[in-house]
């Protein structure tokens, strides 16, 4: 028998899932953290949602502790990686809510069409105004969907039901994919130019806050409607707000905003706007289903079996050799994905030196996890990396090689256009990361959150151009490095910056005739 403490109020069909299997189930709400690190001495699992804050702290008090359990989507309140060094295993509920949310996108496109909110409104208020709020059909009409995850992939579904041409826009879904949930593939600018609709499902990373901008509302078809039920923050509300007024669009329905709670917002005072206070997943049977899921997860988990949720894995799983390497792996997947801008087709991970005679199985995982962690809706896992993968068309090969010419050991990822490797080198006391190839040109930098990669030609000058045009955007360079071409005739160079650069930044670069190819790079 285990002791599972519960600070959040789950379904009560979720904690008789763990009384029916023996367990002692401590339900302790509203606690203080000064009262969770009291509680959670000698619990074996704890169960919170959003608002229980899983630090360092509360880990190393809860030593007894095999399992986190977060009953829905994001783990935002959770120390992961203290968990993964404390062999504490972190899982959710992830599939929970993915249909209510489905449904409440499709609520608010028919409300937007109909102006049905406001019509209530009018009629409660004495006022019959029949004239004045005559809506749309959707038959006929096309819905742009951004992002074809598990969300995106049902509204289409529903959608199509109604009617609708459906056209999305996902660098990471294959057209293959995307052609089976009868959805064409656009560019985000094709995709705003001809939609009567958007519905918005991406995760927000920093390739997506406002997104939905100016820039991007500019080159949006007269009379369009969007619909957010993702995250708060990928559409600009000021900016949307504007068009509205301005006529560019018809209206909008926002169920997430950029700052929550909230109640004060230029969007509040148009007529063609619906808004909901984060109502997505909130819903009985969301809230039934995240419960079950996670006490499902929490009792697997307990019991030493495999837990289909699982985010993380137990530090102490993996040998010496292979654990520092598993960040870098996941940077290595981050970057493998910028430089394509979007997914490739296949991967090749090659382990040289040392590495090769480890079990590196957890590092193709982590290749993957950073490879898909920008793009899925819900939190990437070593579990569900590989099914990801499989879903997105990724195919995925691993060679080992037990020697390696210039470092000890070296990791590297190639498509049939890019390639990136890595290594760790030692540096004083410390161990760091550094990227030290990149299709084929020698460098040497450490990954950073901010990176530019820039293939010119080879001549003098090119590198004050970027230098000159980053200084101009107020962006600082941390770090630089420049390898020829084994070829000759080209130069790359990979640079880290202390901000993202700027859209116009990039362009005027990509405008220079010396620039031959740039990628902009989040990690």
């Amino acid at each position: 028998m285990a002791r599972v403490l519960v600070t959040e109020k789950i379904a009560q069909s979720g904690l008789d899932l763990l009384s029916a299997a023996g367990h002692d189930v401590d339900v302790q709400e509203g606690l203080s953290p000064e009262r969770l690190t009291e509680a959670v001495a000698g619990a074996h699992a704890l169960i919170i949602r959003s608002a229980t804050k899983v630090t360092a702290e509360v880990l190393a008090a809860g030593a007894s502790l095999q399992v986190v359990g977060r009953a829905g989507v994001g783990l935002d309140n959770v120390d992961v990686a203290a968990a993964t060094e404390r062999g504490v295993m972190v899982v959710n509920a992830p599939t929970s809510n993915i249909l209510s949310v489905a449904e409440q996108a499709m609520a608010l496109i028919l409300a937007q069409a109909r102006n049905i909110p406001q019509a209530h409104s009018a009629l409660v208020a004495g006022r019959w105004e029949r004239s004045k709020w005559e809506g749309v059909e959707l038959h006929g009409k096309v819905l742009g969907v951004v992002g074809l995850g598990r969300a995106g992939s049902l509204v289409a579904q529903r959608a199509h039901a109604f009617g609708m041409e459906l056209i999305g826009y996902d660098p990471f879904v294959s057209q293959d994919r995307a052609r089976a949930m009868g959805v064409r593939l656009v560019t985000i600018e094709e995709l705003v130019a001809e939609a009567d609709f958007v519905s918005i499902h991406t995760p927000k990373t920093p390739e997506t806050i406002g997104l939905f901008g100016r820039d991007l509302l500019a080159k949006a078809k007269p009379g369009i409607r969007i619909v957010n039920t993702a995250r708060g923050g990928i559409v600009d509300e000021e900016a949307l707000a504007d068009a509205i007024r301005d006529g560019i669009v018809a209206g909008a329905g926002l169920d997430v905003f950029a700052s929550e709670p909230c109640t004060d917002s230029p969007l509040f005072d148009l007529p063609g706007v619906v808004v909901s206070p984060h109502l997505g997943a909130s819903t009985e049977e969301a809230q039934d289903k995240a419960g079950v899921t996670i006490a499902e997860q929490v009792l697997l988990a307990l019991a030493g079996d495999f837990v289909p949720y699982a985010v993380n894995v137990a530090a102490g799983d993996v040998s010496d050799v292979v654990r520092p390497f598993m960040g870098l792996a996941e940077q290595l997947g981050r970057f493998f994905v910028g430089l394509h801008d979007g997914l490739p087709g296949s991967i090749d991970i090659e382990y040289q030196g040392e590495l090769a005679g480890e079990g590196t199985g957890i590092l193709t995982l982590s290749v993957l996890k950073g490879i898909f962690g920008g793009t899925s809706e819900e939190p990437v896992s070593y579990v569900n990396a590989p099914q990801l993968a499989s879903q997105r068309g990724l195919h995925v090969r691993e060679t080992s090689t037990a020697t390696s010419q210039d470092y000890k050991s070296l990791l590297t990822l190639r498509s049939g256009s890019h390639s990136v490797a890595g290594t760790l080198m030692t540096v004083g006391l410390r161990t760091e990361s550094r990227i030290v190839i990149v299709d084929d040109h020698l460098v040497e930098v450490p990954p950073s959150d901010h990176m530019l990669v820039v293939r010119n030609d080879d001549r003098p000058g090119v590198i004050g151009i970027v230098g000159t045009a980053l200084g101009n955007a107020d962006v600082s360079i941390s770090s630089m490095a420049v390898g020829p071409s084994p070829d000759a005739g080209t130069a790359m160079m990979v640079i880290s910056t202390a901000t993202a650069a700027p859209d116009t930044a990039v362009e005027r670069l990509r405008g220079d005739k010396g620039i031959l190819e740039i990628h902009r790079i989040t990690l």
